[in-house]
């Protein structure tokens, strides 16, 4: 399928669905869309918000198949981007989709061992223990008797996944590029990390690496069991796991029949949380209810068993100073400092006025702050946050996202074990240690040894520089004035193209327009030839539209 067959198949499921409703709902009915776009959907559409928009949304990524739905589930953990009313509809997909062709498996198998199955596997289940979008799972035994489950990549998707990628990369920036509005929704930031993600989880060698490594982080540790990975017989379609036994996260009724300590443990998820980002640097960022379960062995002392290692992540040296100190200082309610660290590590603009924010952040959080310990949550508090903080243009940091969803779904895991979960009491005093640790007396101290020897070069060398310097800034100079001229042609170049571009828009939107009043009016049967003009003019104005439309969009 190319690019414009792709692009058919998006507009007849958004027309099947009446999706252009969604150009009414905040904040994209605050975006400075183009008329005749209205004018379509309205044609299309209700015309006004529908509280079964999220619904339609939902049921047309379904529709799309396994890519849609994938990136229908990274949009609904994108709240700082994608309305509550999307949001909640997306979070109900669910990776129950149709198994593949257990020969079509046993083949991807085959292939990806290089030798027989029976070689290595003494039995495997035909029947999927779990179908998901991406892979599904075969509970199965090695010829050494251990017991395992074998994961298997759906063949074909690859193709697929960069063709719907190059596509919707390609709509974002157009929509960047004529809507500031839109630019600020990050379009082609979340496009950019639905390709990470999900190529992430394409590759399940990777997965075996990440799995192999989370669980040397957390060897003979009374948090979290990660499962042994078989890396000789896995590869980018093939995960060899050992198998586990436990009850998921969201069984509250196993867990209270087996006596589980769910206080003990909603404490040990949280600690379990900031020992992955601040002490080994590396998370798990797909910790959803689906891959997360509970090792019975010890009721009272039980432990985490995490699965489905393909999305990790990592944090710059900066980005933890940054991200531990603004968090001690919310704890501490210093707005001042938490608007002065976002200017200080570049997370907001230079010219940002620090007071307006500080008082900003303040009539956020406050209303937090007012409710007992126990019933603050942290990820509402962060989303209210980012949203707030975009009216000073200050944008979520990309590397923050797989960050901010991790935290949201350790936080609801945790209440949903333990609703009085006071996440602030457990996570302040491990920043004290952590920031002390690092940035203490001793801490500088040892840093300046290791950066002496380094220190007095470059003093010995700053003559030298400071001469440098000063040509470069001559060559600035020159260089700035011959781009100055060049940006003023090209500004005079670029209203040319807008106007053309207004015209075809309004010409492509008067063909869709006749061409949808041509197949949806009615022409009384005894009148065939009629009929058939009729349509072929609907059929006509509808593809000229169409052509015209994207010939804008490209």
């Amino acid at each position: 399928m190319n690019a414009w067959a792709h692009g058919w198949r998006l507009l007849r499921t958004a027309l099947r669905y009446r999706l252009l409703d969604l150009l009414w709902i905040d904040p994209i009915a605050q975006l400075p869309l183009p008329r005749w776009l209205r004018v379509v959907a309205r044609l299309t559409g209700s015309g006004q918000p529908d509280n079964s928009i999220g619904e339609r949304l939902l049921l047309a990524l379904i529709d799309l198949g396994p890519i849609y739905i994938k990136l229908g589930q990274l949009l609904s953990t994108r709240r700082d981007v994608v309305p509550p009313l999307i949001a909640d509809a997306l979070a109900e997909l669910q990776d129950a989709v149709p198994p593949i062709d257990t020969a079509k498996a046993m083949e991807v198998l085959r292939k990806s061992l290089g030798k027989p199955v029976d070689t290595v596997f003494e039995w495997i289940d035909s029947k999927p223990l779990a179908a998901a979008s991406i892979a599904q799972v075969h509970a199965a035994r090695l010829c050494s008797g251990q017991e395992v489950v074998i994961k298997i990549r759906r063949p074909g998707l690859e193709g697929l996944i960069d063709e719907t990628i190059t596509f919707l990369r390609a709509a974002a920036i157009a929509a960047e590029k004529r809507s500031p509005a839109a630019h600020r929704l990050r379009l082609t930031a979340v496009i950019d990390d639905y390709d990470h993600t999900i190529h992430a989880e394409l590759d399940l060698a990777q997965e075996g690496r990440n799995t192999a490594q989370l669980r040397a982080n957390f060897a003979h540790s009374p948090l979290l069991y990660v499962p042994r990975p078989w890396l000789q017989y896995s590869s980018r379609e093939v995960l060899v796991l050992e198998r586990i036994y436990g009850v998921p996260i969201s069984d509250n009724a196993a867990l209270d029949v087996a006596g589980v300590d769910k206080a003990l443990l909603a404490d040990k998820g949280v600690r379990t949380f900031f020992k992955q980002v601040f002490v080994d640097n590396f998370f798990h960022a797909d910790m959803h209810p689906g891959n997360v379960f509970v090792d019975l062995s010890a009721p009272k002392d039980p432990k985490y068993i995490a699965l489905d290692c393909a999305i990790i992540g990592s944090l710059t040296e900066a980005d933890q100073a940054h991200l531990a100190q603004s968090l001690l200082a919310f704890f501490n309610r210093d707005y001042a400092k938490v608007a002065r660290l976002y200017v200080d590590y570049g997370w907001a603009p230079p010219f940002t006025d620090v007071d307006a924010f500080a008082a900003t952040i303040e009539k956020v959080c406050e209303p937090h702050f007012a409710k007992p310990l126990g019933e603050i949550s942290f990820g509402a508090f962060l989303t209210d946050l980012f949203r707030t903080a975009e009216s000073f243009d200050i944008h979520m940091q990309p590397q923050l996202v797989l960050l901010q969803k991790t935290l949201l779904y350790v936080e609801g895991l945790g209440r949903s074990l333990y609703p009085q979960l006071d996440l602030w009491t457990t996570a302040k005093p491990f920043m004290e240690t952590w920031l002390l640790e690092r940035q203490g007396p001793a801490a500088v101290a040892g840093r300046l040894i290791r950066e002496l020897p380094d220190l007095l070069n470059s003093l010995i060398a700053l003559p030298s520089w400071l001469a440098q310097t000063q040509a470069k800034l001559r060559s600035l100079e020159a260089l700035h004035a011959d781009q100055t001229s060049r940006f003023a042609k090209l500004e005079a170049e670029v209203a040319v193209t807008a106007r053309k571009r207004r015209r075809y828009q309004w010409a492509a939107a008067i063909l869709l327009a006749a061409g949808a009043l041509f197949l949806a009016s009615p022409v009384p049967e005894s009148a065939s030839t009629l009929s058939t003009l009729q349509t072929s003019a609907g059929a006509f104005g509808t593809v000229a539209g169409l052509v015209l439309l994207l010939r804008t969009l490209i």
